[in-house]
Order: structure tokens, then sequence, then C-alpha cells
């Protein structure tokens, strides 16, 4: 009986990491210089959509994307 329990749950997925990553919604989000150092989650995130932090690299006029929840930064080229 309890092998039958696991066959009863649906499958909840079949894409390979790749595809996963690219299915994801991608959110996109403006940075500042002074949100630097960039790390997500940032402190305006719901905690539901929290994962652990991780400390992204970026330099002016260039975008990082976090591993873990898609979010894509830019951080604008405002030298003028």
């Amino acid at each position: 009986m309890t092998g039958s329990l696991l066959s009863d749950q649906p499958v909840m997925s079949n894409l390979n990491p790749s595809q996963a990553a690219t299915a994801k919604t991608q959110k996109a989000r403006q940075i500042s210089p002074d949100s630097l150092p960039l790390h997500c989650p940032t402190a305006d995130m719901e905690l539901w959509d929290q994962h652990p932090r991780v400390y992204l690299p970026i330099t002016p006029g260039n975008s990082a994307l976090c591993p873990y929840c898609g979010t894509r930064f830019h951080l604008s080229d405002n030298t003028a």
C-alpha cells in the first residue's frame, strides 16, 4: 500500500534544470549604486519568495541574473 501512495502523486515537472531555469517567470529590477553590494533576495522582496542569499557581481551598464529565482538586476551606467 505504501508504494501506491507514491504512484498517486502528480508529476510536477519533467523539465531538465536548464529548461526549468528558462521557464521561470523572469523579473527585471533596476538598481542604483547605493544598492551595492548586490544580493538576492533584496530586503523588499516578499518573505514567501525568498531563497538563500547570494551576492551577485555587477558592473555599471550591465546586468546580473540570480541563479535561484531568475530575477535580472540591471545597474544603469549613470556616469554623467
